[in-house]
């Protein structure tokens, strides 16, 4: 078997035709968007993504401010940003100041211009398993853009079944790595549209059971083991930040399992399109555009109706 190599590109070109038009409407009632993206260094990957991110939201229409800070100054850049009625997005870009630092500033966002999904607010909803924020159901929760990315690449490669409540019922998925940002959020997602996902981190292995039968995912203990995980899983994604990171290889996995590679750095030998159906070697440009989707959402939501 040879793995397809699922290119992110034209599917993430698919959603910025609809929200080029999303974006043209909102401007035919008066509102043009606006984006801040916050920054601390001029090099290295947050510059890079930055740039792409650049790109891609003006490719649509969108106006993009990268605002270069300091470490100290991060938090009046942020609030800055929040106030003005002017900015209708804010994207950070880490490091901003440390670990904890940066995880406070997640929570500094207005959750009403969070285009990344990362506040507090939208987390508790994700796993509550709320998908809208009104009893009308009529306002979209907003959902981490990196993680849904990951779900709209899993539904290009054919992953899904007729269950509009449940898609990936039956299906068994292995996360590596329990970031906040990726990991842990995408684990629940995957839960929460009925796989079972087990989760890998270097803290250990949970368990993450799909919400069919209940409304919401829930999460276990679990000994499971990276070899018995991968073995068992229908899909590996992988997002380990770490060129010391042991990878995944094809004598690891599930005959025709869909491999997706989150990392900065490659978490997957060469072998594995030997073994895997689908291989997607990247999600950044998807990802991106989940972004200029959230940030429409969010316009429109804050926008009156004509």
């Amino acid at each position: 078997m040879t793995a397809t190599v699922l290119d992110p590109s034209p599917v993430a070109a698919a959603f910025r035709d609809q929200v080029r038009s999303d974006v043209q409407r909102l401007a035919a009632r008066g509102r043009s968007l606006r984006v801040v993206g916050l920054i601390s260094q001029e090099k290295g990957p947050a510059a890079t993504y930055a740039r792409y991110a650049r790109r891609g939201f003006e490719d649509v229409g969108i106006d993009f401010d990268l605002r270069l800070t300091t470490a100290s100054e991060a938090g009046a850049a942020l609030a800055a940003a929040n106030t003005d009625p002017d900015v209708d997005g804010v994207f950070l870009y880490y490091p901003l100041t440390d670990r904890v630092g940066d995880r406070w500033l997640r929570e500094l966002v207005d959750p009403r211009k969070d285009v990344e999904g990362m506040h507090s607010f939208w987390g508790r909803l994700l796993y509550e398993n709320t998908r809208f924020v009104d009893p009308e159901r009529t306002v979209r929760a907003i959902l981490p853009c990196t993680p849904l990315a990951v779900l709209k690449l899993l539904e290009a490669a054919g992953l899904h079944s007729d269950r509009e409540s449940a898609p990936l019922e039956g299906v068994t998925a292995c996360v590596i790595n329990r970031s906040d940002v990726v990991g842990r959020p995408l684990a629940a997602m995957l839960a929460n549209d009925g796989a079972r996902v087990h989760s890998l981190d270097l803290t250990g292995s949970l368990t993450f059971e799909p919400a069919v039968g209940r409304h919401a995912h829930d999460v276990r203990a679990s000994d499971i083991d990276r070899r018995a995980a991968l073995a068992a899983a229908d899909v590996v994604i992988s997002a380990v930040p770490s060129r010391d990171f042991e990878l995944v290889r094809a004598d690891e996995l599930k005959d025709g399992a869909i491999c997706v590679d989150v990392a900065e750095f490659t978490n997957f030998d060469p072998s594995v399109q030997e073994r895997a159906r689908v291989f997607v070697p990247r999600v950044g440009p998807l990802t991106i555009a989940m972004a200029a989707r959230n940030l429409v959402r969010l316009a429109s939501a804050r926008q009156p109706s004509a």
